[in-house]
């Protein structure tokens, strides 16, 4: 028999409740109704005992028409994947999914709103709060999830500062790196997407460490949120909050207009992420000239022009 859980203890209890419900009442055994959404029995049985990974938005919404459940498991989602959050952080994430406009900074990584998979699993394995590696994948699921929005029908306003720090910083190694400013420039030409880049030129700013987030709701109040490695606060208060959105608009003025700061990702991406199999210029024009040394030709000047052989005894 089926260890009964208490849809009080977790959202993801009530989410597994709930699924259970509809899943006898539709006559279906777990099997069953995992062939449907294409996952393995066990999945099922993990979702209606919370227990494992919570349910990604994809999978939610395959469980919502097959049960025909009238957009009940959607619903209950949102509440279910915060879970997978501090509960520092929680609230900041409830409200920037309701938000219209999202502003922020960030010193150290690229934001969770535009991490590719392979860039958040190794960001959040660094984690100290992990409990395991189904616990990593968990919050690796809930992250990429927060960016459907993104390109929904109430997508937000998105206006990120990005520290260089973060663009050299190589997180997860070369391959990964690559990847993730491959998907920057794809972003920055999104219409509802502006970025950033706050060069190292512009000196030290330590007591900006961390992240900051400003965020503007539909009804025009805002919220702040700031946050280091292993802590947040949000701000409610207009008149902090109004401090912060002061600083954000001085680190906007601060950083490289938007073509400047894609040229500077690009020259990242080329200079210090390129990929193995396509050598730089420099190396080009010495594997050229070791070409030409080695068939007895003529090298390359510095400036492309030729250098005649010298004849023997000349």
């Amino acid at each position: 028999m089926a260890k009964a859980i208490d849809p009080q203890s977790s959202m993801a209890a009530l989410f597994g409740s709930r699924l259970r419900k509809l899943r006898v009442a539709a006559g279906l055994t777990q099997a069953e109704v995992g062939s449907l959404a294409h996952v393995v029995s066990s999945r099922i049985a993990q979702l209606e005992r919370a227990t494992g990974a919570k349910p990604t938005l994809e999978l939610t919404r395959v469980l919502d028409k097959e049960l025909v459940a009238d957009d009940l498991l959607i619903d209950l989602w949102p509440y279910v994947y915060r879970e997978a959050y501090p509960d520092w952080s929680r609230a900041f994430i409830a409200y920037s999914a309701r938000a219209t406009v999202i502003h922020e900074y960030s010193s150290h990584a690229v934001p969770g709103l535009l991490q590719t998979p392979e860039y958040a699993r190794a960001l959040l394995s660094m984690g100290h709060s992990l409990r395991d590696a189904e616990h990593l994948e968990e919050r690796v699921a809930a992250r990429l999830d927060r960016q459907v929005r993104l390109t929904g029908p109430d997508r937000p306003e998105l206006w990120i500062v990005l520290d260089e720090a973060a663009l050299r910083r190589p997180v997860g190694g070369a391959a990964v790196m690559r990847g993730q400013l491959e998907k920057l420039l794809r972003m920055a030409e999104e219409p509802n997407i502006t970025l950033q880049v706050l060069s190292f030129d512009q000196g030290g700013l330590g007591a900006l460490a961390g992240s900051l987030s400003v965020l503007v709701m539909p009804d025009g109040t805002k919220v702040a949120y700031t946050e280091g490695a292993h802590h947040g606060q949000l701000t409610e208060e207009p008149d902090e909050v109004e401090q912060f959105d002061l600083t954000y608009d001085q680190l906007r003025a601060m950083a490289l207009p938007p073509p400047m700061s894609l040229d500077l990702i690009r020259s990242v991406l080329e200079v210090d992420y390129r990929a193995g199999s396509i050598p730089s210029r420099s190396d080009r024009r010495r594997l050229a000239q070791q070409q030409l040394q080695q068939r007895g030709g003529r090298q390359l000047r510095a400036g492309g022009g030729r250098i005649p052989r010298r004849r023997p005894g000349a």
